[in-house]
């Protein structure tokens, strides 16, 4: 008998995949979060506006909702925020009179430049109880449920 096929009429949220992933999401980002707010006095939604704009420069506050799946209303006061300690700059972009192009200023991409290793320390310190096989399975898996999600 499937798992789908064992089912009761009684949800159990321990088991419940969508709540497993929100519960584990969650417990990951405030672990990274809490360094990022004592060392840098940056909030989640902050810091994901800089990872972003580390890697793809120019973006649009838009392409930045996009690309963290955070709401554009949380995104346009973080950016408020970025732009006040001036992380971040926003120019209109020449080709486009529309929009407004976001990146880092130099201070930004040192506070980028000093997050990136403590990011990927914690992604390792979080993975060690993986093997390398393990590790491209999840990822597999990962990218798997992120397309079905994208479907459904």
């Amino acid at each position: 008998m499937s798992a789908k096929q064992a089912r009761s009429s009684v949800l159990t949220l321990e088991q419940y995949l969508p709540y497993r992933l929100s519960i584990l999401s969650n417990r990951v980002s405030m672990v990274i979060a809490q360094a990022y707010k004592d060392k840098f006095g940056l909030t989640i939604t902050e810091w994901r506006i800089m990872a972003v704009l580390g890697e793809y420069p120019g973006a649009s506050a838009d392409e930045v909702s996009n690309k963290t799946q955070i709401e554009k209303s949380m995104i346009s006061r973080a950016v408020q925020k970025l732009l006040a300690r001036h992380l971040i700059t926003r120019h209109v972009d020449e080709h486009d009179r529309r929009r407004q192009n976001l990146e880092l200023t130099g201070t930004g991409k040192e506070v980028y430049e000093q997050i990136v290793p403590i990011s990927y320390d914690y992604e390792d310190s979080l993975i060690t109880c993986l093997s390398d096989r393990e590790i491209k399975q999840l990822n597999s898996i990962i990218e798997k449920l992120q397309d079905q999600a994208e479907k459904i």
